[in-house]
Formats: structure tokens, C-alpha cells, sequence
């Protein structure tokens, strides 16, 4: 190495060291042995530090995202506004350097990770959004997405399932500008990699179908400069640099599984310190390297200029696609599609909310080219196929339709990556049962605050003959328990349009739960629904009814039905459609009280899956109609009767919860 990589790699590695013994807290194992690895990529990334968001910059990745101090220490070299007081203050309360990276929270960060494998999977994304949006905007001459997508990797994300399943859709599509750098450290809090990951890694990545390149040290950051500049000439295939290292590189620790999670030590360090021979004190950067990353910097300033100059010249040359290019990153939904009344027209007969949600899905994908997305091996059920449009492949990118395969958390955290992008809206479909399998991914969507659209349909016992495994019971109180995530349960074909439109107005992922079965088209249902949940069906006297029946999706039909039986009786029930908890909360006190009168406490919650999310509505002196256990193997109709979704049953908790009140 030479002396000025060498001091480079050193000043990387000393202040990883320092902030994490300063916080007393973090991982300095994998940030000091991979410290060469990052340096090599963030010396050729195409970047612009003063504009984090710049169009034309290669991405970056931290997958490993517990080794954050190496991605801030590089981010402070290069000139993305972490300074050394950020630095100083690494996992303190508000500061930009927390202890996992964070999205939209320190500048130069382009996905939050920590949850490892799903980093990588975001990178395959990323990737697959460049090769998407370079053939629908570049041409000839104009080459306005051309970038790489760099992931740095360590032993846990190679072990974790969700990258397997994201490297395996990867070599499907060719991904050739996907280039992962594996940290190959063989230390996991648990010790030697050897007691439990043994394959072949290379092997493993071969097969599916990525350039595999190995660099025996990780030292050697000549070797790999070298690796990723192969790497990039192989567009047919992403590619894989194995590196080999050694966790803790040259400190008293090296190799110990205790440097990855702890603090080194103040000892360890000024021994460390010695033997290196670094004289500087903590958290200095030589000048040398100062000087050092501005020359590389004016290197890439050159290239900085020349991609502007080409967006320029764009601009001029491609007037519609550049007014495009600009609606599509400003993420703004056309008001005329807001204002469409023909994607409420579904007629009159009965439809499955999943059927609704498909017609919605097609009408809205021709006003809108930027919808992206599709199934885990779904399509033909979920209704989530964009007709008469072709699949992205590595023949075809212009595909807007996706096959994920049966790979559920790849599907959503891909999708992360497509929308962390920009440029597309992404969308993913499968069953609401199996949002168990997705759900970390979507609660990273929530903790970013990305727009992805979770299309889940079969949403409740009436799913029927494929029995308990199949049939949703807890996952939407799961997903309601997430903060920032909008569940929408529509009760027919214009509360199914008006849930679209509400969800492509968030800054916040959206699950559509939808029916199997065919539901009836219900009067008073459409706009309205974009409140999160409103007054359906009013009761039969003036003023205050006697009691309020809450619903959601196919339970809001029976709930009309029993509205109808309790008048006969005399009883004044109103009927509160709720297709999002979420939004109603958020509308004004006046809107939710007028829908939910506080005094009004005769309150009855319907819905055919877990009931938990209901009680902060239903109250101490109200009830809840919901599911207390799996469901059973019969027909869906039986089904449904069997554990009480029924008028009369719904009529009957109305009665006992008057009667309650009375007393």
C-alpha cells in the first residue's frame, strides 16, 4: 500500500476507533478491517457531496449498516457535510452520525440499514431502477442514468435469506451495473464464521448467475481498485468482489469476535496507535490526506461538469422527456387524475375488492407511466398484472411489470430500492397472510417514509378451503402496530379507487387488503373513503343514534344488513365505514367527532381477522366482533358463518352493548 493509502486507510480506521470509544457503543471490528474496501469505492464513485440528491451519482450502499462509523467517517473525508462534531457526536441524541445509517438523516446516506441482507436486497432495486429509467429517458448521445450501485456486504447479510433471494432475481435480470463488495471477515458475534457458514460463497453466486471476483487481502487496496474496475466492465452480469479480511485489522483484537460489537478499549487503541506509528491526535485528519481527497475530488469535479453539461444539452434536445423526468422525480400525483370520476365507475354488480383493485391498478398505470412493479409469483390471483404491458427483463427493460418469483421480502425490499431510486412508484403484490414474510422490509418502507404500495389480497377467513395457514388472522394489527404505515380495507369498488388515490398521496408505504370473494357495490361508498373512514350509513331517527357498528371491507355490507334488522326493532344505528384507521386519525378532532360522537360509547367493531386494533375505538363499554383464534378448512361462506360474520350475529352485539349502556 502506499504511503498515502496507507495514511488514508489509517485515518479512516483511528477515527472509527475514536467515536466508537468517545459514544462508548458501536462496532469497530468490521469499520477498521473494511476500511480499504470503502475508501476504494467512495475514490470512484461519481458524486457531487454538496448535492447528496445529484441525478447523475453512482449509489452506495452500507448493507453491513452496523459498521456506520466507516460510511460517516468517509462522508466527512469527502465533503457530505458530516462534520468532525458529527463525528464526535456518534450515536448521541439528535446527531447526524446515529448508530445505524439513517435515510434522509445524514446527508450522503441512501438507505437505512442495519437489518442486514436488506441493504443488499435495496442495492438490487436501485439497480434495477437505473436499468429501467435509462431506457425510457436516455438516448443517444444522452446517457442520463449510467450509473453503478455499489453494496458494501459482511458474513451476516451472506447469511441472511433475503439476499440470497435478492442476488438470485439479480442474475435472473442481468443486472450488470450491481457491483457488491463482500467484507469476508469470517467473525460473527458468535465467533468463527466455521460453526455454521461454511459454503461456498463464490459458488453460490456463480450459480446465480453474477461475476464472482476474489481478492485475497484486504489490505491490498490496489487489488481491489483493480477488482471493481473488472467488475464494471461486465455489464451482462452483476458482480460479486469477495474480499478477504480480517476483522479488527492490526489491533490487539484482530480476529476476536469481541471487536465487533464493543468499544476497543482506550488501551487497545494507544497500543494500536503505537504500532501503526500514528502521532495524531484523536480525531485529527492529516493534512496530507486532506490535500490527498481534494485531488481525487477534482478528479470527479471533471466528471460532475461533464454530466451536467450533457443534462443541459438534455434539456434543449428532449423537451417532453426532461418535463417528464421532472414530474416523475417530484413524486406529484396530476390533479386530473385525482379529479377523475371514471376510476370510481365499476357498475353495479358484485366484484372482489382484489378485482376492483387490479381495474383501479390499470387505469391508473396509463395516466401514470411511472408505476413499476408486481408479484411474488401472484400476479394471476392478486389482479396486479399492468395489461398489455410487456415484463422488465434483461431483453426487455422498458417492462414495467415485474416477476419477483416466490421471494416475498426480496419483492418488498427491491421495491425499497426502486423507491429510494426516484423516478418510479413502486408497487408489490401477494397474500395478506404472507406479510409476515415481508413485513421487515416494510417496516424499513415506514421508517423511510417511502411510497410503496403493498397490494395484499386474500384478506380474511374467506379465503376459505386452504385453511388456517392461509387465512389472515393477526397481520393487519401487525401492520396497523407500525408507525407510518397506512392499512386500507376497502368495502367495494369506489372505496377501492378512493384507497388507491389516498395511498399515492403519501410520504408513507400503503397495504391494500383485499378480498378474495365478490363484495356488493354499496351505496353512499367513494371519496369519502380518502378520510380514512366516514359515516356510510346513517341511522333511522334524527339526532343521535342509539348505537354505532364500525366496519371495514366485506364486513361493512353485513354490517348494513344488521342496521336494517335493529331498525325493525326500533334501534337507530349508524354504520362508520373505517377503510383507514390511519388517515381518520389524522383528520381534524371536529371530522372524527362528528363521524365517532365521544358520548356516543354504544359502539360495536366489525372485521373478520384479529381484533386488537379496535378497542381504542369500541372503548371499555362497547364490543368487538373479530377473531379469537386461526380459522378452519370449508368454503368461504361457511367459513364466515361458522365464526359469527353475520347479520344477525352483528345485530345481536348491538343489542348487548345498548343494553350495557342503558344501565
Amino acid at each position: 500500500m502506499k504511503n498515502i493509502d496507507l495514511l488514508t486507510v489509517n485515518t479512516i480506521r483511528t477515527l472509527c476507533a475514536d467515536a466508537i470509544q468517545k459514544a462508548k457503543s458501536g462496532h469497530p471490528g468490521m469499520a477498521i478491517g473494511a476500511a480499504p474496501i470503502a475508501l476504494a469505492v467512495f475514490e470512484q464513485l461519481k458524486k457531487k457531496p454538496s448535492q447528496a440528491d445529484w441525478l447523475g451519482r453512482d449509489r452506495f450502499i452500507l448493507s453491513a449498516g452496523h459498521a456506520s462509523m466507516l460510511d460517516y467517517a468517509l462522508l466527512h473525508l469527502f465533503g457530505y457535510g458530516v462534520s468532525m462534531d458529527d463525528i464526535k457526536a456518534f450515536r448521541q441524541l439528535g446527531s447526524k452520525t446515529p448508530g445505524h445509517p439513517e435515510y434522509a438523516h445524514t446527508p450522503g446516506v441512501e438507505a437505512t440499514t442495519g437489518p442486514l441482507g436488506q441493504g443488499f436486497a435495496m442495492a438490487v432495486g436501485m439497480a434495477a431502477a437505473e436499468r429501467h429509467l435509462a431506457s425510457v429517458f436516455n438516448r443517444e448521445g444522452y446517457p442520463v442514468f449510467d450509473n453503478y450501485t455499489f453494496t458494501l456486504t459482511g458474513d451476516g447479510c451472506m447469511m441472511e435469506g433475503v439476499a440470497s433471494e435478492a442476488a438470485s432475481f439479480a442474475g435472473a435480470m442481468r443486472l450488470g451495473r450491481l457491483i457488491a463488495l463482500y467484507d469476508c471477515n469470517r467473525i460473527t458475534i458468535e465467533g468463527s464464521t466455521d460453526v455454521t457458514f461454511t459454503e461456498d460463497v463464490s459458488a453460490r453466486f456463480t450459480a446465480y448467475g453474477w461475476q464472482v471476483l476474489n481478492v485475497p487481502s484486504g489490505e491490498d487496496i490496489d487489488a481491489i481498485r483493480a477488482a471493481i474496475r473488472e467488475a464494471k466492465q461486465d455489464e451482462e452480469h452483476p458482480s460479486l468482489i469477495i474480499v478477504h479480511t480480517n476483522i479488527a485489522q492490526g489491533t490487539a483484537k484482530q480476529g476476536s469476535a469481541s471487536s465487533h460489537g464493543a468499544p476497543l478499549g482506550e488501551s487497545c487503541i494507544e497500543d494500536w496507535k503505537k504500532s501503526i506509528g500514528w502521532s495524531y491526535a484523536p480525531f485529527e485528519v492529516p493534512e496530507e490526506v486532506r490535500e490527498h481527497i481534494a485531488e481525487l475530488m477534482r478528479e470527479n469535479d471533471a466528471a460532475v461538469r461533464e454530466y451536467d453539461a450533457m443534462l443541459e444539452a438534455y434539456h434543449t434536445a428532449c423537451p417532453e422527456l426532461t418535463a417528464e423526468l421532472a414530474r416523475r422525480l417530484s413524486c406529484r400525483l396530476d390533479e386530473s387524475i385525482l379529479n377523475d370520476d371514471s376510476l370510481f365507475d365499476f357498475g353495479e354488480e358484485p366484484l372482489a375488492t382484489r378485482v376492483c383493485s387490479g381495474i383501479v391498478l390499470n387505469r391508473l398505470a396509463k395516466r401514470m407511466s411511472e408505476l413499476f412493479g408486481g408479484s411474488a409469483d401472484l400476479a394471476p390471483t392478486n389482479m396486479s398484472e399492468l395489461k398489455e404491458l410487456p415484463y422488465f427483463a434483461h431483453e426487455a427493460p422498458e417492462g414495467r411489470n415485474v416477476h419477483y418469483g416466490i421471494r416475498e421480502f426480496a419483492m418488498a425490499a427491491i421495491s425499497n430500492g426502486i423507491a429510494l431510486y426516484g423516478g418510479l412508484r413502486p408497487y408489490c403484490a401477494g397474500f395478506l397472510v404472507f406479510a409476515d414474510y415481508l413485513k421487515p422490509a416494510a417496516r424499513l418502507s415506514a421508517l423511510m417514509g417511502l411510497n410503496v404500495i403493498y397490494i395484499m389480497t386474500h384478506d380474511s377467513i374467506c379465503v376459505g378451503e386452504d385453511g388456517p395457514t392461509h387465512q389472515p388472522i393477526e397481520q393487519l394489527d401487525m401492520l396497523r402496530a407500525t408507525p407510518n404505515t397506512f392499512v386500507f380495507r376497502p368495502a367495494d369498488g369506489r372505496e377501492t379507487a378512493a384507497c388507491y388515490l389516498a395511498a399515492m398521496l403519501l410520504k408513507a408505504p400503503a397495504v391494500l387488503a383485499l378480498s378474495r370473494q365478490n363484495l356488493p357495490q354499496l351505496a353512499g361508498t367513494g371519496r369519502d373513503a380518502m378520510r380514512g373512514g366516514y359515516v356510510i350509513s346513517e341511522g333511522c331517527k334524527k339526532g343521535d343514534p342509539d348505537a354505532v357498528i364500525i366496519a371495514t371491507g366485506s364486513e361493512v355490507s353485513i354490517s348494513i344488513e344488521a342496521q336494517k334488522l335493529l331498525e325493525a326493532e326500533g334501534l337507530s344505528v349508524r354504520v362508520v365505514s373505517m377503510p383507514c384507521c390511519e388517515l381518520f386519525d389524522s383528520q381534524s378532532r371536529e371530522y372524527r367527532e362528528s363521524v365517532l360522537p365521544p358520548h356516543l360509547r354504544a359502539r360495536v367493531a366489525v372485521e373478520a381477522l384479529g381484533g386488537a386494533s379496535w378497542h381504542r375505538y369500541t372503548g371499555l363499554d362497547g364490543a368487538v366482533v373479530s377473531m379469537k383464534s386461526f380459522g378452519t378448512s370449508a368454503p368461504g361462506s361457511t367459513v364466515y358463518r361458522h365464526f359469527g360474520f353475520t347479520a344477525e350475529n352483528v345485530a345481536n352485539a348491538v343489542r348487548e352493548v345498548v343494553s350495557r349502556n342503558k344501565k
